[in-house]
Order: C-alpha cells, then sequence, then structure tokens
C-alpha cells in the first residue's frame, strides 16, 4: 500500500517539458484522476496535495528543491507523518528505458540518478518503490546532462504519455494492494491492434 506518492523533476517554467521533469507529469495526471489541487508548502519544500481515503491519507508531492535535493522535500514529509520508505512510491525519468517503456520496483540501486540518490541519503534507506519512465539515452555519457534537461520530440513525448496514462490506470492497486498486481497491470503491453480483414479478390468481369 502506498501513502506517499512523489514524482521527480525541477521546478520553474524554464524546466516544465523537459525529459528530466516526467515524474512531475505523472503525479499531474494523478492528481486529476484524484482530483486534487498541489499548492505550495513551505514545510515540506514542494508541491504537496491530501487525498482522504478511507483507508487513511494518500499525498502528493512535487519537491521544489530542485532535482539534487529532492530528499529534503520527501524525508521532511516523510518523517512528519511517519510514512515508511515501503510507502513510498517515486516517480522519475530513467535514462536506461526508451520513450514508451516503464518499469516499477522496489529498492536497488540509484544508477547515478541525483534525485535517487538524495531521497535514499535523506531517508537511510533504499526500500522506496521506483517507477521508472523512459526517456531513452542519447548515447553519449557526456550529452546526459543536455539530454535530460531538453524537452523530447513530439513522439517520444507521446509516447511517455501514454507510459503514464497506462500506469495511472494501476493507481488503485497501487494505493490499496496488492503491490503485485500492481506491477502486473504496469507491466503488462497494450494489445495489438488486430489486422484488418483481407479484402476478397474482385471477381473477375465475366
Amino acid at each position: 500500500m502506498i501513502r506517499l506518492l512523489v514524482g521527480l523533476g525541477n521546478p520553474g517554467p524554464e524546466y516544465e517539458g523537459t525529459r528530466h521533469n516526467a515524474g512531475f507529469w505523472w503525479v499531474d495526471a494523478a492528481a486529476r484522476v484524484l482530483n486534487a489541487r498541489l499548492s505550495h508548502d513551505r514545510a515540506y519544500h514542494g508541491l504537496v496535495a491530501r487525498v482522504n481515503r478511507p483507508e487513511g491519507p494518500v499525498w502528493l508531492l512535487q519537491p521544489q528543491t530542485y532535482m539534487n535535493l529532492s530528499g529534503k522535500s520527501v524525508g521532511a514529509l516523510a518523517r512528519f507523518f511517519k510514512i515508511d520508505p515501503s510507502e513510498i512510491l517515486v516517480v522519475h525519468d530513467e535514462l536506461d528505458l526508451l520513450p514508451g517503456q516503464m518499469k516499477i520496483k522496489q529498492g536497488g540501486g540509484v544508477a547515478g540518478h541525483n534525485g535517487l540518490k538524495d531521497i535514499q541519503a535523506q531517508m537511510g534507506s533504499a526500500d522506496f518503490w521506483r517507477l521508472r519512465i523512459g526517456i531513452g539515452h542519447p548515447g553519449v555519457r557526456s550529452e546526459v546532462a543536455n539530454w535530460v534537461l531538453r524537452k523530447p520530440a513530439p513522439e517520444h513525448r507521446e509516447a511517455i504519455e501514454q507510459c503514464i496514462a497506462q500506469s495511472i490506470e494501476a493507481l488503485p492497486l497501487l494505493l490499496d494492494g496488492p503491490m503485485e498486481r500492481a506491477m502486473m497491470k504496469i507491466h503488462s503491453k497494450p494489445p495489438r491492434p488486430k489486422p484488418p480483414p483481407a479484402s476478397r479478390p474482385a471477381e473477375e468481369a465475366s
């Protein structure tokens, strides 16, 4: 069961449409589904929304600390409301997955992602869940910083949005559990479109 939904990104209009903000896009979509409104909360250094559910409140968070200090925001909210790392889902961009691909897992390494690195340091644990939204890789390591801070091509943005839409369909499972069913929903591939029926050859004229 997830009690805190975190989307990673950088604040400010200049970063709004960049690849590094895929986590923000996801939380925006979750807020629409949950009918929640994000507002700035200085205590938690981010945009925050609370959704009251029969099972207890769920929090949405977009840290406004810039990516490298994401843990400052996540840690402050999680500690105050006594949210365990295993009850946190962090949604972030992933270089090692192509646009249109996504994976969810609990724990593991940070693979050079500075947002995850700071969250792990602030929480003192790697046991939080991660939803990795593929943005692709520029192919050259030296270009990564510029790549993540640029806007994706329209077809890549569309593929990312499709991943977000599919994973948002699993939101009830993420919030209620079991997580295994949420993982199956997120990892399932959309059905291929059926081929058009074969047309019969025109009858020969007599």
